[in-house]
């Protein structure tokens, strides 16, 4: 194991909040800080898939993580290829552009992803403070979108809202893990019913397979692009410029444009993989 890979982690505890975090010192601290007594002791299981939604956050009802399980792709792997913005560009054919534009810890930083959304609907875009934690053998990956006075709304996307979204990568043995997969996205615009029950029948569960099968090849690309360059791991192989809390805040939905597409007809959906 490299740094502070493999070491057991405290519990991450997400704070009750009408939307989203409450504040931006939800952070999850480094893994390498002493750990509180009140912690979970190293070797138990510190979370589980429905500790990735805090309490009072818009969900359906029941709601549960989508999960997969990757056979073949140890749970260090998958946690490489969510995190590897050039090796996602091989494997996420929605994503229109992805940039980090700061950190803000070790392991918390501030970025941009654009979302390329079936015609005739509007592309999507979030900025995003993203936050992670090594858990023992575990990994948990979260975000919320946050507002940045350098990244405004663009006329070209309508900006979107991340509530809560989460992935917990669990390890299942040896050279495998379970991925689960929470998300509570307000996307803005008044959507047509079909959209939202297309999405939550098509688009989670491609994107969960797609994951698996970039995690089956990364090894290979990961040999010839950089391979000692992971500053997820290696916090000292960070450049980015650093970004204070000041200049961040919540990004909440309601102060976002509302743009009504309810009346696009649905046989106009163009054909693509998001329900190939």
């Amino acid at each position: 194991m490299h740094g502070w890979r493999g070491r057991a982690a405290p519990r991450l505890r997400l704070q009750p909040g009408p939307t989203a975090p409450r504040d931006l010192t939800d952070i999850p601290r480094d893994p390498t800080a002493p750990r509180d007594p009140t912690d979970s002791p190293p070797g138990t299981d510190p979370t589980s898939p429905r500790d990735l939604i805090p309490p009072g956050t818009r969900h359906s009802p029941g709601a549960d993580p989508t999960r997969i399980s990757c056979k073949d792709v140890p749970a260090e792997t998958l946690y490489d290829v969510l995190h590897d913005t050039r090796y996602r560009k091989k494997w996420d054919s929605n994503m229109i552009e992805t940039y980090d534009i700061g950190r803000l810890t070790v392991n918390a930083d501030v970025g941009y992803y654009s979302w390329k959304c079936p015609s005739p609907l509007k592309n999507r875009d979030f900025v995003t403070l993203r936050s992670w934690l090594p858990l023992g053998n575990d990994y948990m990956i979260i975000n919320y979108s946050v507002k940045h006075p350098k990244y405004p709304p663009r006329k070209d996307f309508v900006r979107a809202v991340s509530l809560q979204t989460g992935y917990l990568i669990k390890a299942n043995g040896d050279g495998a893990c379970i991925l689960y997969y929470l998300t509570q996205v307000d996307p803005r615009g008044s959507l047509p019913k079909w959209v939202v029950n297309r999405v939550s029948q098509f688009v989670a569960p491609k994107a969960m397979k797609k994951i698996y099968k970039a995690g089956l090849k990364y090894p290979e690309w990961k040999r010839r692009h950089d391979p000692e360059y992971k500053p997820w791991v290696y916090p000292e192989q960070n450049t980015l410029p650093s970004v204070s809390l000041a200049e961040l805040s919540v990004q909440h939905a309601d102060s976002l444009e509302n743009i009504d597409e309810t009346g696009l007809p649905e046989e106009h959906l163009s054909t693509s993989d998001h329900e190939s």
